[in-house]
């Protein structure tokens, strides 16, 4: 696809995943409006720290608000639907936020979509919807298990797609990502905390060290995401952005000691833990139908996107 002159919307363009993907859009040439939440100290995220924040339109407003939504949409070709609160632990506490933001903040995305009609809609889902690995590696027709409240809230919106491509065409690609870091990712997910213990001091503490994830750099998810828009095989379908490679928490933290050079305690602490039956065990991609249809597969290696993560964070 040439992007040049493309007129695309990115949802959530100031979060970790949004900032980079608008970057790199504007990078090739597109015409990016973005939809910010709009708060009162006129914070627009990574973007306001972004050098393109002048080369984007931003429009602040509110997923959950169809208003915003419509505008936002409005005369755009291709839309990148990543808004979503993410805190999984802040599910437990909040659930209703996440059903109102992720799920039907993905329905006004959709109505929006629809009534525009644009030429492609790229829904962003999660590996958090398989829930524990009932079979590995995890292909797109395992069954999805709703383990928090975040993950019940995402296989909603991700059904409200599969709904809105069956019942009335609209051309939606489902991008499923497991596990994303790299620079600008929250410090309280499980990488960012794990290098700022190692750079301040001598233990690492974490919750549960035992879960396995399929780790992803955060430019293998935005090529995969922009794939995805440009591959006329994958609308309608869902498709996992994974490594196919899976590593522990305990030795992901060893790891991460290891590149920081230094002799680290790891130690598990209960107050972190997510509660029994909430807890992903394990994630491993099957991501042979992106490679298929989409002509991807990671470019970033774990250790290498660490290395830059670390540098960053540093």
């Amino acid at each position: 696809m040439n992007w040049q002159d493309k007129r695309v919307l990115v949802t959530g363009a100031g979060g970790f995943i949004g900032s980079h993907l608008t970057e790199h859009l504007v990078g090739r040439g597109a015409r990016v409006r973005t939809l910010v939440h709009y708060n009162a100290l006129g914070s627009r995220g990574w973007l306001d720290k972004s050098p393109c924040l002048g080369h984007c339109e931003v429009f602040a407003g509110d997923i959950t608000d169809q208003e915003s939504v419509n505008r936002a949409i409005r005369d755009t070709e291709i839309v990148f639907h990543l808004a979503a609160l993410i805190a999984i632990p802040y599910s437990y506490t909040a659930p209703a936020s996440f059903l109102r933001t992720n799920a039907e903040g993905t329905l006004n995305v959709l109505q929006a979509a629809r009534k525009a009609e644009v030429e492609r809609v790229i829904h962003t889902s999660t590996s958090e919807v398989y829930g524990t690995a009932r079979y590995v590696p995890i292909d797109e027709a395992h069954p999805l298990q709703g383990q928090s409240p975040y993950s019940a809230s995402k296989i909603a919106a991700d059904k409200l797609a599969e709904a809105f491509s069956c019942s009335f065409d609209l051309p939606v690609v489902t991008v499923r990502p497991f596990n994303t870091f790299g620079p600008r990712q929250s410090a309280r997910a499980v990488i960012p905390t794990i290098m700022t213990q190692c750079l301040t001091g001598e233990t690492v503490r974490l919750g549960n060290l035992r879960p396995i994830r399929d780790l992803n750099f955060v430019d293998n998810i935005v090529e995969g995401l922009l794939a995805a828009a440009e591959s006329s095989d994958a609308v309608g379908q869902t498709i996992n952005l994974g490594s196919g490679r899976e590593i522990s928490i305990q030795d992901l933290a060893r790891l991460i000691a290891s590149l920081t050079e230094r002799e680290m305690e790891i130690v598990q602490q209960l107050e972190r833990c997510r509660p029994e039956k909430s807890e992903v065990d394990r994630l491993l991609a099957d991501n042979s139908l992106a490679k298929s249809l989409l002509k991807w597969q990671p470019r970033i290696s774990l250790e290498e996107g660490l290395e830059k993560s670390l540098s960053w964070f540093t």
